[in-house]
């Protein structure tokens, strides 16, 4: 699989429920998830649920952006909760693999389908315009930094 796609955005949320906070660059650390975030804190609304792919999230803006256009309802990218914002980059077809985001590198590990949770705090219509395109869960294999503007492409 060949792609070259870019961070739009990155963000973060210090406690559960809180708003996403968008953020210029951050370090990814493998085992804990993105510095300052509500999950590398044990403060996130699923800490204590085990499981992979709880460290970081990733969603498409093309994703964001058609559910916009087909619902009429705009959407501001942090409001889907999740972490990045890419570009260019067909998540759905990560799962099992890894991938580089700047100098970090990722695994692809489940869907991150849209939940109730995610519901109560985004706009009303979310959960239903984002089943199957709500982005991806995933490890960090190699720590490093993630900033908006990184290119995202397939491990080597």
């Amino acid at each position: 699989m060949t792609f070259e796609g870019t961070v739009e955005g990155v963000f973060i949320a210090p406690e559960a429920s809180e708003p996403m906070v968008p953020v210029g660059r951050v370090q990814a650390v493998p085992g804990r998830g993105l510095e300052g975030d509500r999950y590398f804190l044990r403060r996130g609304t699923y800490s204590a649920t085990p499981g992979t792919g709880r460290e970081v999230t990733l969603i498409e803006a093309e994703a964001v952006e058609a559910w916009g256009h087909e619902s009429g309802i705009v959407m501001e990218p942090g409001q889907a909760r999740r972490n990045i914002v890419t570009r260019g980059v067909p998540l759905n077809h990560l799962v099992d693999r890894e991938f580089t985001v700047g100098e970090t590198v990722l695994v692809g590990r489940r869907l991150c389908e849209p939940c109730g949770h995610m519901a109560s705090l985004s706009k009303r219509g979310a959960v239903k315009g984002l089943i199957h395109r709500a982005g991806l869960r995933a490890d960090i294999v190699r720590g490093g930094s993630i900033a908006v503007g990184d290119a995202v492409r397939p491990a080597k």
